[in-house]
């Protein structure tokens, strides 16, 4: 700050204005700035008022003792607490400078008139100018930062809720607690949500992609090791073009308070999440429902492989093989060999092997079901 400093005679003269002055700027700041048109009204009006006058105050301090920066501490305090308080009010830094920049006009300009009117040299009216700038630019840089602090801060705390309410969704959490969780991170429940599973490394390019209110919990809270989890309320077709050419495992699209079942479903296929597209579940909903229990699979597969057991191996595992899609294409022997790359007569000599091992029980439909649930998925892939 310069260290100019006004005759003790005239700062007397200038605090006397003050008030008016205060009165004045508040009134200008509320005509120009759109932001502020409602924002003093009534107590309000009056309270500000007040600081103002405070923050002008603090100047003439500053500016009848030259080089002592003693006053200029409580002033930044209010001015860097002022931004806070208007981020928390949702208005923009923008506004917020748009209303010093009035401010500094309307002051400048009644000061100035008044130091003039009381003996201010017009010689030093520039040095004057100089003192009462750099104060409001010191006002409004401190009360940038506390805009600044305060939205950052805000932002942690709203990030930390919405990380809490995505893990009280993939745990099926009751709906009045969800409703009270999605309250105070100011989250707004859509009516379906989706759950997205993405790589871990790829979470900053991919939210950007999807609505604004999908939810994001670091897949290492839920028990994944390299992957995170996204709740993302876009519609399906939207979510799977939003993906296209990139690692997911997208889940079915549930009421947002059944989050947990789209979750549980996508996380049966995370080991495809590092593919170089999406994975729909609904598209692997065969695998899904025979995998669903795979000890029992396994052993009910054993059962219907019984008579094959006394063979060797690679006998064996070929007449597995020829049965699997003897059974997937309905015992068409040409669509068989096709499917294996083989003849159609070695489809009949395997065929003929099998009937001897299996007897009647191959026309038996409930074997043939049997079968049919047993090897519908291939164990190779």
């Amino acid at each position: 700050m310069s260290a100019f400093a006004l005759e003790p005679s005239l700062v007397e003269v200038l605090r006397e204005q003050l008030p008016a002055v205060a009165e004045h700027t508040v009134a200008a700041v509320t005509a120009e700035v759109p932001e502020y048109a409602d924002a003093f009204a009534g107590e309000m009006g009056a309270t500000i008022q007040g600081a103002v006058q405070m923050a002008l105050g603090g100047f003439l301090r500053l500016a009848s003792q030259p080089g002592d920066s003693t006053p200029l501490g409580p002033a930044r305090d209010g001015a860097y607490a002022l931004g806070r308080g208007e981020a928390r009010g949702g208005r923009t830094a923008d506004a917020l400078l748009a209303a010093y920049r009035v401010g500094a006009r309307v002051a400048w300009r009644e000061l100035s008139a008044t130091a003039v009117d009381g003996g201010l040299p017009a010689e030093t009216v520039a040095q004057f100018a100089e003192l009462v700038f750099a104060y409001i630019d010191e006002l409004s840089a401190a009360s940038v930062a506390g805009h600044a602090d305060e939205l950052a801060t805000s932002g942690r705390v709203r990030q930390l809720y919405r990380e809490r309410l995505g893990l009280a969704l993939l745990s099926g959490t009751s709906l009045p607690a969800l409703q009270a969780m999605a309250e105070r991170a100011d989250w707004a429940p859509p009516q379906d949500l989706t759950v997205v599973l993405i790589p871990s490394a790829r979470n900053r390019d991919v939210l950007p992609l999807l609505d604004g209110r999908t939810l994001s919990v670091p897949g290492d809270l839920v028990g994944l090791a390299d992957a995170d989890v996204l709740l993302a309320p876009d519609t399906r077709r939207v979510l799977l073009r939003s993906l296209r050419g990139r690692a997911a495992v997208v889940g079915p699209t549930r009421p947002w308070t059944a989050a947990a079942s789209s979750y549980a479903r996508a996380a049966r296929l995370v080991d495809r999440v590092a593919g170089s597209e999406p994975v729909d579940t609904e598209a692997h909903l065969t695998t899904l429902v025979l995998t669903a229990d795979a000890e029992a699979l396994a052993d009910l597969r054993a059962q219907a492989l019984a008579p094959l057991a006394d063979l060797r191996p690679a006998t064996a595992a070929r007449l597995a093989e020829t049965l699997r899609s003897w059974l997937l294409h309905h015992g068409r022997r040409e669509e068989v060999a096709a499917d294996l790359h083989v003849h159609a007569q070695t489809v009949r000599y395997r065929m003929t092997q099998l009937r001897e091992l299996y007897g009647e029980r191959l026309a038996d439909p409930d074997v043939v079901l049997q079968l049919t649930i047993a090897m519908a998925v291939d164990p190779s892939t």
